[in-house]
């Protein structure tokens, strides 16, 4: 039986030229695996008819836009991940959710190898080929644009000589990602980082410079899970949505950043996520009012350390799955309502309630009503600075 090798799949010049280009210089049968998590653009059929037209023996697609968004987005906000206080994991936490389905296909259709379209400078190697690894440790791995030489102007002279069904003339100045989650641009001129970034670097958000009218939101979340937005039912799917539109519109969720890649290349990156940054603010807030001060202190170390493994590849493994279970209990009361206006390229809250919050009005009021003993106070602050007071004197006899 001839070897079948599996194809991460774009539906793009690379991955289209990829099938016939593997195929030539392995000898393998190609199946071409394409996955929806909401990046928009062609529907799954039609790139599925352009991969059995470049070659592909098999195409295999899944719209996994809910399981995206359940599965992946929602612990990424419970974790409030921003990598370097910045980056969301758009790309990280849609590769694991690729490769799950990538190693499915490769059982299903007999495959030995997984392919996939990443160079050899890039974190998605090491997120696609950890993952792979780990779900299908007897599956081998290979790179087209890494390990087979296969460049931009090959791709496009061997598009051209075989008659592939794709576009080859427009050129794209930046190498462009994107799911449900946000947009991540890179190269051209960004490459050179006192360029800033022009008009059409973005799309999913408007400019905040001309925003529209304040839009007032009122996200409620259920466990740290938004369940309804201004009182109507959503699934995740559907509230990510929901607030790309709307923060998209504001102008929320655009971000600059030079990143510490895993390679150890610092690398220039445009983000957007309307969506995800506007959610992670919300959630943020309902956390300072429902979660106790120690553990919240405890979960911002957790919430970093989940987010550098998911950047560095490691979904899948014993340490991020163990965070998780600590994250997942902080989140019992995470349950309530947070009113934002976005505006401006802002996400402001301006509003929170929760029913099992531990913000309790007649101990915080300085009003009439206030039921905190005040003579408690200066016992607790004799005990609390009484270490520092005897070091001090300590350090006074000492002549320190």
């Amino acid at each position: 039986m001839t070897e079948r090798i599996v194809l991460a799949y774009s539906g793009g010049l690379d991955t289209s030229v990829a099938i016939g280009w593997i195929a030539e210089a392995t000898g393998a049968e190609v199946v071409a695996v394409a996955v929806d998590v909401g990046q928009g653009g062609e529907s799954l059929e039609t790139i599925r008819q352009r991969a059995l037209g470049c070659g592909a023996v098999e195409a295999y697609v899944a719209d996994a836009r809910d399981e995206f968004a359940n599965e992946y987005c929602m612990p990424t906000l419970r974790a409030n991940a921003l990598y370097m206080d910045a980056y969301p994991l758009v790309s990280a936490i849609s590769r694991p959710v690729i490769v799950k389905h990538l190693v499915a296909a490769a059982r299903e259709f007999n495959a030995t190898t997984v392919a996939h379209g990443c160079t050899g400078k890039g974190n998605d190697q090491v997120r696609f080929e950890v993952g792979i690894q780990t779900l299908g440790p007897d599956l081998k791995c290979i790179a087209p644009v890494r390990d087979l030489a296969l460049t931009r102007d090959k791709a496009i002279a061997f598009a051209e000589e075989k008659g592939l069904p794709i576009e080859t003339t427009k050129k794209n100045p930046f190498s462009i990602d994107q799911n449900v989650w946000g947009r991540a641009v890179e190269t051209g001129f960004l490459e050179d980082i006192w360029n800033g970034p022009t008009k059409d670097v973005y799309d999913y958000t408007d400019s905040p410079e001309f925003s529209p009218a304040p839009d007032e939101v009122v996200i409620t979340f259920k466990q740290g899970i938004p369940v309804a937005i201004d009182g109507h039912a959503v699934t995740p799917l559907q509230a990510i949505e929901e607030l790309n539109r709307r923060a998209g519109a504001q102008g929320v969720g655009r971000i600059d950043i030079v990143e510490d890649r895993l390679v150890g290349i610092k690398s220039r990156e445009i983000y957007e996520a309307p969506g995800a940054m506007a959610l992670i603010t919300a959630h943020r807030e309902l956390e300072n009012v429902t979660v106790e001060r120690e553990q919240a202190r405890f979960k911002k170390t957790v919430d970093q350390r989940w987010t550098e493994l998911v950047y560095d590849g490691q979904w899948f493994s014993p340490l991020k799955r163990s965070l998780e279970t600590f994250i997942d209990d902080t989140q019992r009361y995470v349950t309530g309502e947070v009113r934002m206006e976005l505006h401006g390229g802002r996400a402001t809250v301006t509003g929170r309630r929760s029913d099992v919050g531990l913000y309790d009005f007649n101990l915080a009021t300085y009003d009439t009503g206030d039921t905190f003993d005040q003579s408690m106070a200066r016992g607790f602050i004799e005990i609390f600075g009484l270490s520092s007071k005897v070091a001090s004197g300590r350090d006074q006899r000492a002549g320190s």
